[in-house]
């Protein structure tokens, strides 16, 4: 695998890491947001990683496509909330504040080791470079 192969993959990590760290930091910043019940509750997103041709070395990974979770939410009895329909109650996402810190620590941890990967091949190139000036 060439050092240029390397930094492909590892970029194609980078990307895919970023949008699992921007789903979860959506998802962490909606997770109180209210909605009356006759309305969607605000959907969880979720990033569905795939490897690009896998077993070659070639292929690095790509977000193969976004998933959403349930519309329904959970709903809530606050009488007291301005969107609280008849019988007192609003509707909130059904999203689990543990899940989501744990997914924002894997996506952050795989960041940085694609991170890690690109600043070693680029010291490593450029040590090749200075090989041919001397």
């Amino acid at each position: 695998m060439s050092m240029f192969q390397a930094l492909s993959i590892s970029q194609s990590g980078l990307m895919t890491h970023r949008k699992w760290l921007d789903a979860a930091a959506d998802n962490i910043a909606n997770i109180n947001t209210v909605r009356r019940t006759d309305e969607d509750a605000f959907q969880e997103r979720l990033v569905v990683a795939q490897a690009v041709d896998y077993g070659t070395g070639e292929g690095g990974v790509r977000v193969a496509r976004a998933e959403f979770g349930d519309p329904e939410g959970r709903m809530v009895y606050e009488p007291d909330h301005p969107l609280a329909d008849a019988e007192g109650y609003v509707k909130y996402p059904d999203i689990d504040l543990g899940d989501q810190m744990t997914h924002m620590m894997m996506a952050q941890r795989g960041y940085q080791a694609n991170l890690a990967v690109v600043e070693r091949a680029t010291n490593a190139y450029q040590a090749a470079l200075q090989l041919g000036k001397r």
